[in-house]
């Protein structure tokens, strides 16, 4: 019981029940046979002597359990026999759903602070070491006899392996939520603001951020969350994709109309001492129009020489502005590996696709997850590309929000807003389920229901996380610390160890172990480095400070 109610947390954004989980479980079986059959076929109850070449020479009570009559065959079939019914296609859109998540408005931001050709490297870099990743997670998978990976983590470790499993999975979700929630802090205002009419902040508290999250937070995600089944919510991570497919198309409809330089750009780089509302009213184009008269060939040009009340007079030269870089390297940098890590987090879901899918082999799910990934690929290079190149070193970490600068009102932008507030507000309450359940089993397993426990451990968590996003300066750091931390533990260090630990056909000096060790001190070394090198960051340019981004 308490193993079945753990195990829920690999699932956030699947729609199979966790009562089914026992049915993942799966008899070891040898390497050639996953790369030749399905999974389904392998299931199929065989005669004993069939059966003996699957099974360990030992292992008499599951050769005898084969050998057993009808009853015992049906029992077979409804405790440990479960067919996968989803398609190639559909398993390819799931696990696409399952990658993508607000980590694609990060990374503008990313290629702006590393330079396009060290982006493009580091970022086709980290999306081979996912699907490598994958590949161990999936041998792992069926040499240690199971589709969850907490129970992976069990039996290669043992409690300590399956906690470490746990405390990954649990520390990305609360990560997603906030990233989520920081989106409602920046874009909700913003809508309101639109809805109102009004041309800049004018400072009322329905237009502050953080009144907003935990407005939001009380009034729409508490009450679903509380909520015992969620399976109509689950429609929302499709929603959410074709929400970040219409903002890439936006994105790049906004990048061929835009002119170069911006206005907000002189505001920048002359280090305007203005509070930002002055600079928003002074600088923003209303609409497109305004945006044409200032691109218009024969249209005055903007005057960088014009007085402005500044505490260090310095006029930047517009062709510099406008000139993308190929290979930067500042206190920034640092977090572009973590927030790629953060991007292509998915593998807690490979698993449970994995088992939905029909005819099911290794082979197959690989290729689900090459098409995935790559897919993927394709959408983050576009999005990060005409982000840059839109606003070049003023891209904020939040891209959508780099916007606000340049439109008071724009309806397209409205539109993207909108579509993506409702996506991450229903994401949120499936987010928050799995690690509800949980707590609720690790600390009150055995005890009689009660509708004031998930309400208290719901609301505790929304708190936490409210607290993070109100006092944590920046989408940034969310990016920053859970992808060099629990997403580096499931993308490279978990599947690493659990391999070495659990296949037990190959010795451990051939190639496949000594790879799989490599990735596992590599991901050692960069999950040290990387946190090592954000927290001398926060010291030398304490977030919230002009020197943090």
């Amino acid at each position: 019981m308490l193993l079945v109610a753990l195990e829920t947390v690999l699932f956030p954004k699947t729609k199979s029940s966790a009562v089914n989980m026992d049915r993942l479980e799966l008899k070891k079986v040898s390497m050639e046979a996953d790369d030749e059959s399905s999974v389904d076929d392998r299931f199929t109850p065989i005669d004993s002597e069939k059966a003996s070449q699957f099974l360990d020479e030992d292992d008499a009570e599951s050769q005898k359990f084969l050998t057993n009559g009808i009853m015992k065959k049906k029992k077979y079939d409804e405790e440990e026999y479960h067919p996968g019914h989803t398609s190639f296609g559909m398993s390819v859109f799931n696990l696409s759903n399952a990658i993508m998540g607000s980590g694609i408005l990060g990374l503008s931001f990313a290629m702006a602070n590393t330079g396009i050709i060290l982006f493009v490297i580091l970022l086709l870099g980290v999306a081979i070491l996912s699907l490598y990743s994958v590949h161990l997670l999936l041998v792992t998978a069926k040499e240690g006899g199971s589709l969850i990976y907490e129970k992976l983590g069990e039996r290669a470790f043992g409690w300590p392996g399956k906690m470490a499993a746990f405390g990954s999975i649990t520390l990305q979700n609360i990560g997603a939520m906030s990233s989520y929630l920081f989106i409602v802090k920046y874009e909700l205002p913003e809508v309101i603001r639109a809805f109102h009419g009004l041309e800049e902040n004018s400072g009322e508290w329905y237009l502050n951020g953080n009144y907003a999250v935990v407005l939001v937070s009380i009034g729409i995600i508490l009450p679903l969350s509380l909520l015992k089944n969620l399976g109509y919510l689950g429609y929302t991570s499709g929603f959410s994709l074709s929400c970040m497919v219409f903002f890439l198309g936006v994105l790049i409809y906004k990048k061929t109309i835009l002119p170069c330089p911006l206005p907000f750009f002189y505001q920048h780089e002359s280090n305007m001492s203005m509070n930002g509302s002055d600079a928003l009213g002074l600088y923003a184009l209303q609409n497109a129009s305004a945006l044409a008269s200032i691109s218009a060939a024969n249209g005055p040009p903007l005057d960088p020489h014009a007085p402005v009340h500044s505490a260090v007079q310095f006029t930047p030269h517009p062709e510099d502005m406008c000139t993308p870089k190929y290979f930067v390297f500042n206190s920034q940098t640092v977090y572009t590996i973590p927030i790629l890590a953060f991007a292509f987090v998915c593998h807690p879901e490979v698993l449970p696709i994995y088992s939905e899918l029909k005819d099911r082999s290794r082979r197959k799910m690989q290729r689900v997850s090459n098409l995935s990934i790559l897919a993927m690929l394709v959408m983050y290079l576009l999005s990060a590309l005409f982000g840059y190149l839109t606003f070049y070193d003023h891209v904020e970490a939040e891209l959508l929000h780099t916007f606000t600068k340049v439109y008071k009102f724009d309806t397209m932008l409205l539109l993207v807003r909108l579509a993506v507030l409702t996506a991450v507000t229903l994401t949120v309450p499936i987010v928050l389920f799995p690690i509800r359940s949980s707590v609720i089993t690790l600390c009150f397993a055995g005890k009689d229901f009660s509708w004031i426990r998930p309400f208290l451990i719901a609301a505790a968590i929304l708190a936490f996380n409210n607290l993070l996003v109100i006092f944590v300066p920046t989408i940034r750091d969310i990016f920053g610390f859970i992808g060099s931390s629990a997403a580096t533990m499931l993308i490279f260090i978990l599947p690493a160890a659990f391999y070495l630990r659990l296949v037990k056909s190959l010795p451990f000096r051939s190639p496949q172990k000594i790879s799989a060790t490599i990735f596992l001190v590599v991901g050692i070394f960069f999950m040290i480095g990387s946190l090592s090198l954000i927290i001398l960051d926060w010291i030398h340019n304490p977030p919230g400070s002009k020197g943090a981004h």
